[in-house]
């Protein structure tokens, strides 16, 4: 636990809800479970990015250097507006905020608390004694987190870091797509790229490779969490990949275990020019459920970037 960074104590009053415990804690923020008025559980994200701002171990308010200001007022931004759309978005595979406001000079936003467990987790627990894990379980999971996702896209909202470890496996079996701390909004030429990234599942364009973000972006990080599924660790870091591709692809590594439709799909996401990736979420359902790809109208969100011109 970082020393400039404690989390609020247990009991700790914050706008009629309760603090019980610290959940988890990460670059960006820290994740409690809390009580409302009514004595239901719920999870509450605080805005507090390690370099920029610091907490002592006796004050529950934040500090924040004039140096670091502006940027984090620019994150603080960007962090309502997640909490703005998502609160917004009411699908069964999205994590739903219920609220969100500001205190202690910082913000937070309250979410419906979901028991289970990571998908990272489920898998590990599945796959304990050597079996594989399965390719029926594989596919349900990932047909929900894709609905999810397409949700989120509709809206015009990437997520910008998906992994096995931000996909929640609820008790009944059905998946969430929880932490949008990376995400961005809209594809205008002022997007650029997210400082926040994992790698192995970050795609390229998000580490400097000069391609725009889009949807691509997001399915790219859904095969590398599908390979990760299947191999137990995450796939070569797509910044190495632009040196030197040495990654296995899933149809020669898991050939005699998988159906090709899937092992294809998995390749797929995982190409590095995003013009060669699926261009929408769409897209990879129809493959996932087993009907063949064929074109549509696409959406505004949907729209593959243009080649450069004279190609």
């Amino acid at each position: 636990m970082q020393t400039d960074h404690p989390p609020l104590p247990e009991g700790f009053p914050l706008e009629g809800y309760r603090i019980e415990r610290q959940l988890s804690q990460g670059g960006f923020s820290i994740v409690y479970l809390a009580c409302d008025e009514d004595g239901r559980h719920v999870a509450i994200k605080e805005y507090l990015p390690a370099g920029l701002a610091r907490r002592g171990a006796d004050a529950a308010g934040v500090t924040v250097d004039d140096e670091h200001q502006a940027a984090f007022n620019s994150g603080l931004k960007c962090f309502f507006e997640e909490g703005r759309i998502l609160a917004g978005i009411d699908h069964p595979n999205v994590v739903h905020v219920k609220n969100f406001f500001r205190a202690n000079g910082t913000a937070y936003l309250v979410m419906r608390y979901e028991r289970g467990s990571t998908l990272k987790e489920h898998v590990r627990r599945l796959t304990e004694g050597g079996a594989p894990v399965g390719e029926e379980f594989l596919r349900n999971v990932f047909a929900r987190v894709l609905s999810g996702l397409r949700e989120v896209h509709t809206h015009k909202l990437l997520h910008l870091d998906i992994k096995p470890a931000n996909i929640y496996v609820r008790n009944d079996g059905h998946p969430v797509l929880l932490d949008f701390g990376a995400a961005r909004l809209g594809l205008g030429p002022g997007a650029g790229t997210h400082a926040v990234l994992t790698p192995g599942f970050a795609a390229p364009e998000q580490q400097g490779s000069g391609e725009p973000l889009g949807p691509w972006t997001d399915i790219y990080s859904v095969g590398a969490s599908l390979y990760d599924c299947l191999a137990g660790t995450a796939p070569q870091p797509a910044d190495l990949r632009l040196l030197r591709d040495e990654l296995e692809p899933a149809q020669q590594r898991w050939g005699k275990r998988y159906s090709p439709q899937l092992l294809e799909l998995i390749d797929w996401c995982l190409k590095l020019p995003v013009d060669q990736r699926p261009q929408s979420v769409f897209a990879l359902q129809k493959v996932l459920s087993g009907e063949q790809l064929d074109l549509v109208d696409p959406s505004w969100f949907d729209v593959p970037p243009a080649p450069p011109k004279g190609e």
